[in-house]
């Protein structure tokens, strides 16, 4: 739905706009070591989940393809194993992102708050 009305105001009143910081201000930050650490934080959670679930999805698809019997094994009634392995991708992935989620509020929020009030107590 489109509409043609203005942009709501800045923050601050009609006719303030915010000071934005400048590239060298980026840059400085980029590189000191708070920022390091807090890159470092996310790679270290995320890229070990990525790799793991990723293995784990290209074993069911390998599993799904090549070991058809095993995948038909019925579990409980007309459930199989296919079936369970498949509903579990869909658990992994909740459980990743309530994962990711709670490591993000306790681990990366905080450092990532500091440094933008940092950043923006230098404006």
């Amino acid at each position: 739905m489109a509409t043609d009305a203005p942009p709501p105001p800045p923050p601050g009143g009609p006719g303030t706009r915010r000071a934005q910081p400048t590239t060298e201000q980026y840059v400085a930050v980029q590189q000191s070591a708070e920022f390091g650490e807090l890159r470092r934080a996310y790679r270290s959670f995320a890229f070990p989940l990525t790799v793991a679930f990723i293995a784990w999805y290209l074993l069911y698809v390998l599993l799904s393809n090549y070991a058809g019997d095993f995948m038909g094994t019925q579990v409980i009634g007309n459930i199989n194993i296919a079936l369970v392995l498949g509903l579990a991708q869909f658990a992994t992935t909740f459980l990743i992102a309530w994962l990711y989620s709670r490591h993000a509020a306790a681990k990366l929020d905080p450092r990532a708050d500091a440094l933008k009030a940092r950043m923006e107590a230098d404006l």
